[in-house]
């Protein structure tokens, strides 16, 4: 655990010296919902209905934006070879970064989602279960997005490929999240699209750094 630690750190030093990125996806992120609704002149009940899939695309295109850079900077410094080449398990590195990278994107997408869906006109009510739905959710989408970050890091402008690979994996992510949102805008119980979103993650923690370390063999050969 001392190696997994280690590269949480070093990760998360690195991200919050160029918290500019940081602001930018932010930015993003808040500008795609802050947006629509100038865009489409919806009235407050269109706005409050469709904000469950408003929000969950909107982490959907910022967390695609942010994860080109999961595994690039190390990739091009030849930090990730000596990842592969050394003893430790690259699989348990490989869940560091991800963390590393939900603690500094995802988390922030979370935070700044109560504001965000007040201000589309969402029941005071409904905000913890927003939450919980994206605590649940963008980990998983961080961890299913570092699976094809990783097989695309050795092609040269791969962010169409990178799309098209875990688009359809993060359908039931969305499925689910925007589903515990629509039930807690109408008052109805959560509890089973969170378990879902809870099991989703916690296959996505047992399985996806053993794929992601496998992928990365796969693009340093």
């Amino acid at each position: 655990m001392s190696v997994f630690w280690a590269v949480l750190r070093r990760d998360l030093l690195l991200a919050f010296r160029q918290r500019g990125v940081l602001v930018h996806h932010l930015l993003f992120f808040v500008l795609v919902v802050a947006l629509f609704p100038l865009g489409t002149g919806a009235d407050a009940r269109i706005l409050v209905t469709v904000s469950p899939a408003l929000i969950w695309m909107a982490v959907l295109l910022a967390a695609l934006l942010s994860l080109q850079r999961l595994f690039r900077p190390d990739y091009e410094d030849g930090t990730l070879e000596q990842y592969v080449l050394s003893p430790e398990p690259l699989a348990l590195i490989a869940l560091a970064k991800v963390a590393a990278y939900w603690l500094a994107s995802g988390l922030v997408f979370v935070m700044a989602s109560p504001l965000l869906v007040l201000l589309l006109g969402v029941p005071a009510h409904a905000v913890p279960v927003i939450m919980a739905s994206l605590l649940l959710g963008t980990p998983t989408l961080g961890l299913v997005g570092a699976i094809g970050t990783a097989l695309t890091l050795s092609l040269p402008r791969a962010g169409l490929l990178l799309s098209l690979l875990i688009f359809p994996l993060y359908v039931p992510v969305l499925i689910f999240g925007a589903g515990a949102m629509r039930a807690a805008i109408a008052g109805l119980p959560a509890a089973g699209a969170l378990y879902l979103l809870g099991a989703l993650l916690a296959l996505g923690i047992t399985t996806a750094p053993i794929a992601i370390a496998a992928a990365l063999k796969i693009s340093l050969e």
